[in-house]
């Protein structure tokens, strides 16, 4: 495993992508293939996190993150707490705060956190004083679901520079778009939003390298990779949809669809899926779905990412 080269100062967290350059970006992503090597092996385990404790601190529930990253931590051969919030004295009431506290007294030296509120992981990095990794944070950012998105598509075409990336679907609850729509740019490639008017945000439009369109045909049109976003109805209110039908009628990722987008273009999902309603089940099992891709992919990424923050950075 290489350690990241000067590129200038090193981000101490992953929270976002906005003190991240294109080069330390770029680094994530060189690193993650040789943690694809890592995982590959008959013994799929490196000691680079040796004595290392990483605290898997989830404040909301999940399952493919939360196991990804504790996976990817065990690789490394770290020490791995596990913290549920359902499970602990957070359902009796206890603030965020203290909480970190307490954790802090078990030593810990990096903490990846999934919190129901956006910010969450910032106040995390800010009272800590450890490496920070953001799992998800509302709706704001999930940095390195956008990074294995990214390093999918990268698979495929070698490089994102002049790509098209089409992203459909429920935008507006969505913390996988936005960053994306953060991340993809910076790495060369061209964003495209698309969703129901009520699903879809004006203001990231005035993000660089993003365009925001209702019309799905205009948003795959020439796309590289074409994204369905799940339907988060759990986080709707009334008044977003006329109905489930009309929403499938209309933005469902399926094989007609993707007759608009450049040839042989690649479809991905964060999961988990609403099959055949954000997209049709041919779509997502077709020899074009990158998706069970991105869910190995995952696991490189975040080995990669804990590497950079805990390795790289001494």
């Amino acid at each position: 495993m290489n350690a990241p080269t000067s590129m200038g100062a090193r981000p101490p967290h992953l929270l976002d992508f906005q003190d991240w350059t294109p080069e330390r970006l770029g680094a994530i992503l060189d690193n993650a293939d040789t943690m694809l090597q890592v995982l590959d092996r008959p013994v799929k385990k490196v000691p680079a996190l040796q004595g290392l404790t990483v605290c898997n601190a989830f404040f909301e529930n999940s399952t493919r993150t939360r196991t990804s990253f504790e996976l990817a931590a065990r690789r490394m051969s770290a020490d791995v707490l596990t913290f549920a919030a359902g499970a602990s004295s957070v359902s009796k009431g206890e603030s965020l705060r203290d909480t970190l506290e307490v954790l802090t007294s078990y030593k810990v030296d990096a903490y990846i956190v999934r919190h129901h509120a956006a910010g969450a992981a910032h106040l995390v990095a800010r009272y800590s004083g450890k490496p920070v990794i953001n799992a998800g944070d509302g709706r704001r950012a999930h940095p390195t679901q956008a990074l294995l998105d990214a390093y999918t598509i990268r698979q495929e075409y070698g490089s994102l520079e002049g790509k098209k990336v089409a992203i459909l679907g429920d935008v507006r609850h969505s913390r996988v778009a936005r960053s994306n729509a953060e991340l993809l740019p910076k790495l060369g490639a061209q964003v495209v939003l698309c969703g129901p008017a009520t699903l879809l945000p004006p203001g990231l439009a005035h993000m660089p390298g993003v365009t925001l369109t209702t019309d799905p045909k205009e948003a795959v049109r020439g796309a590289h990779a074409v994204m369905a976003l799940r339907l988060q109805r759990e986080r709707m209110g009334g008044g977003f949809l006329g109905s489930l039908q009309e929403y499938a009628n209309t933005y469902q990722v399926n094989d007609t669809l993707l007759k608009d987008a450049e040839s042989g273009a690649i479809v991905l999902h964060p999961g988990p899926m609403n099959r055949d309603l954000e997209i049709s089940s041919d779509a997502a099992d077709g020899p074009q779905s990158r998706i069970l891709k991105q869910v190995e992919n995952g696991q490189a990424i975040r080995m990669s990412v804990l590497y950079h923050l805990l390795v790289g950075r001494n």
